[in-house]
């Protein structure tokens, strides 16, 4: 990760140079606009950013989401833990191409700032019980073309593992203590679970 920063800056590069185009960001756009895809590993991600006024609270520039498609999940949907949090969250009858893994919040300099999870009806497609989810992102190898961000995406990952099983854990505790019906699809429950991550410690330490 280190290594990438610093080619960026001897380029004299952002980190969303290449995926930005040269132009400045829209909100809400997708960037790349079909999303970011590794078709031999599996995996999927896209860059965005909200509008303030969505959420004042925020301190991202924008963020990715990171996504496993098909092949990464679909035999796991069998297993006791899938089946578990299948009925936790309602037992989700809907066919879907991939599944949300995590978002990575970035500030305006292009470093990761925060990591969070969402609800289904944010990304519109639905999540993996928590033991899943951390077992694909602890194997994840992005190829997607964009190297430096796959580089970057990557690191953080492996970097804060222990934070994501923290973050799968509280978002889980949260769905279960929802009391609304079709949790999922419940607008007013939008960020699940949210950690800041501070990279310069956590590399210092």
């Amino acid at each position: 990760m280190l290594d990438t920063y610093a080619v960026l800056a001897t380029r004299g590069e952002h980190l969303l140079h290449d995926l930005l185009g040269g132009q400045v960001p829209r909100q809400w756009q997708h960037y790349p606009e079909d999303d970011s895809i590794d078709p031999d590993g599996g995996y999927q991600w896209f860059y965005h950013s909200h509008s303030p006024e969505d959420r004042p609270e925020a301190a991202e520039h924008g963020h990715f989401h990171l996504f496993a498609r098909r092949p990464l999940w679909s035999r796991r949907m069998q297993s006791k833990a899938e089946r578990a949090f299948a009925a936790l969250t309602g037992n989700p009858g809907r066919q879907v191409a991939t599944r949300h893994l995590l978002a990575v919040g970035m500030d305006a300099k292009g470093l990761p700032v925060s990591l969070f999870t969402v609800n289904s009806w944010v990304t519109g497609d639905l999540m993996l019980s928590a033991s899943g989810t951390a077992r694909i992102l602890a194997d994840m190898h992005l190829r997607t073309g964009h190297d430096a961000i796959d580089t970057v995406l990557e690191c953080v990952v492996a970097l804060c593992m222990d934070e994501i099983r923290m973050l799968l854990g509280a978002r889980d505790t949260m769905l279960s203590a929802w009391k609304g019906r079709a949790v999922l699809e419940d607008t007013r429950l939008e960020i699940l679970s949210h950690q800041a991550i501070a990279l310069d410690a956590k590399l210092n330490a």
